[in-house]
């Protein structure tokens, strides 16, 4: 048998919870097992029965519980996990929530509020790393804009370096979009979250709602987005990164794989997700999907799942983990094509640049939703310094509100001191500047390629 590497999820605040619904509902059926946690006995042989178990630990009646905590502020989101579909499925104590939300702020969810909560789910998270042979890191789930999302996932983060710091931690965070927006102060949430947490984790990788609802719109024609549809397209994503987790593949990519291939230097982790095909099921068979064209259609622009051209940056790292009918001579083929057409600008110090997943077990769509079901698919995670513009659009919204100290004295209420806005800030400017360097570095020669 092989060596387990479990991975446990933490979802939080309501974004992160909505999104672990989706992403579980997707694991479920992709491994064949049941809202109630069972499985078919006859679904799984041999060394594919292990993989999963990175996911799922199996109680001795054989029902398999999602390694997960959904923890929340208040009750609300949550209940809908207790009331739905896949009740049977979690364990009821790793659905966490308090009495009172952190209604938008930062500093309830990280000083006041979140303060309260911290220790059970600490507790829990210990009980369930403690049931794992050989752990391999944190998925954390959660909004950069929420209160929740950013002050009780610092927290949390925070914690878990103390508690395990030999421990990968790579977040799925749901960045700030203005048209998309569920609160005025969302800028100063997002950076007051991103100053503590650079050090805290390893990789990041941001999905900006905004940009996934335009892919809705456009790509699959759904008129008015649900957060349905948009974390259903969110799941396929999160579904592809983890497949090699989940599943045995030509080429698997583990937790510290990620890592070392997606992050140069440790404050640039960062990276850009893009999933394609994205095609909707009356469109599915007017449409080519050779893997050189799944594989061009993760460069563009309008394919990418944060608003930012990345035809403005340079590329540092790709990781392009494919799934279904794909072998790695046709893969070959398209990289050598995309060098070729210099789609793809690298930074002179990385010239190679390009890492492959492959994993045989096809894309799962879940029934009724909008995607269309294929043989291949593909997810890119790009590490690009094109996402210094979305930084630079942020660090602008902060700066006009901050200017008038508007909403200041929401956080200062709470206990915070209002140095750690200017600091917070102040982080980010270099955080800005560590990615226009790599930029400069790499600009002599070939400014006239674009």
């Amino acid at each position: 048998m092989m060596k387990s590497r479990e991975c446990l999820s933490i979802h939080i605040g309501q974004a992160g919870v909505q999104m672990g619904s989706a992403c579980w509902e997707l694991y479920c059926l992709e491994h064949g097992i049941q809202p109630d946690g069972q499985m078919p006995a006859d679904t799984t042989l041999g060394s594919e029965a292990d993989s999963f178990n990175t996911f799922y630990s199996e109680t001795s009646n054989g029902k398999h519980v999602p390694r997960a905590i959904f923890v929340d502020l208040e009750p609300t989101v949550v209940d809908e996990i207790r009331s739905g579909a896949y009740r049977q499925l979690f364990h009821p104590e790793h659905l966490i929530t308090g009495k009172e939300d952190a209604a938008n702020n930062y500093a309830r969810g990280h000083y006041t509020i979140g303060k309260e909560i911290i220790d059970v789910t600490l507790d829990r998270i210990r009980k369930m790393a403690d049931h794992c042979h050989g752990l391999q890191g944190f998925l954390i789930f959660h909004s950069f804009g929420g209160g929740t999302g950013s002050g009780f996932a610092s927290l949390l983060l925070e914690r878990l370096s103390v508690d395990f710091p030999k421990k990968s931690k790579l977040t799925f965070s749901i960045y700030p979009a203005p048209q998309v927006s569920t609160a005025m102060v969302e800028p100063y949430n997002a950076i007051l979250y991103t100053h503590p947490t650079l050090e805290h984790c390893e990789v990041a990788f941001l999905v900006d709602n905004q940009a996934i609802y335009q892919i809705c719109k456009e790509k699959l024609g759904i008129e008015r987005p649900r957060y349905t549809n948009l974390n259903r397209l969110i799941g396929q994503i999160v579904s592809s990164i983890t497949a090699s987790l989940r599943f045995d593949g030509a080429l698997n990519v583990d937790l510290n794989e990620f890592q070392t291939n997606l992050v140069p230097y440790p404050r640039i982790h960062f990276p850009l997700a893009t999933y394609a095909p994205v095609i909707s099921a009356d469109k599915v068979g007017h449409e080519k999907m050779t893997v050189t064209d799944i594989t061009k259609s993760c460069f563009e622009p309008n394919n990418q799942m944060v608003n930012c051209n990345p035809r403005n940056g340079k590329y540092m790292a790709v990781c392009l983990l494919y799934r279904g009918d794909v072998v790695p001579k046709d893969v070959n083929a398209a990289i050598a094509l995309m060098k070729k057409e210099r789609t793809v600008q690298f930074v002179e110090w990385c010239p190679t640049g390009f890492k492959v997943g492959i994993n045989y077990q096809p894309p799962t769509v879940v029934p009724g939703g909008d995607l269309a079901r294929v043989s291949r698919a593909v997810c890119s995670l790009c590490n690009t310094s094109a996402i210094v513009d979305a930084w630079a659009a942020l660090d602008n919204k902060f700066d006009l509100m901050y200017a008038k100290r508007a909403f200041v004295h929401w956080y200062v209420g709470e206990g915070m001191e209002e140095g750690e806005f200017s600091e917070a800030r102040e982080d980010l400017a270099a955080l800005e500047m560590d990615y226009r360097e790599v930029q400069e570095d790499s600009v002599p020669d070939d400014q006239d390629d674009y």
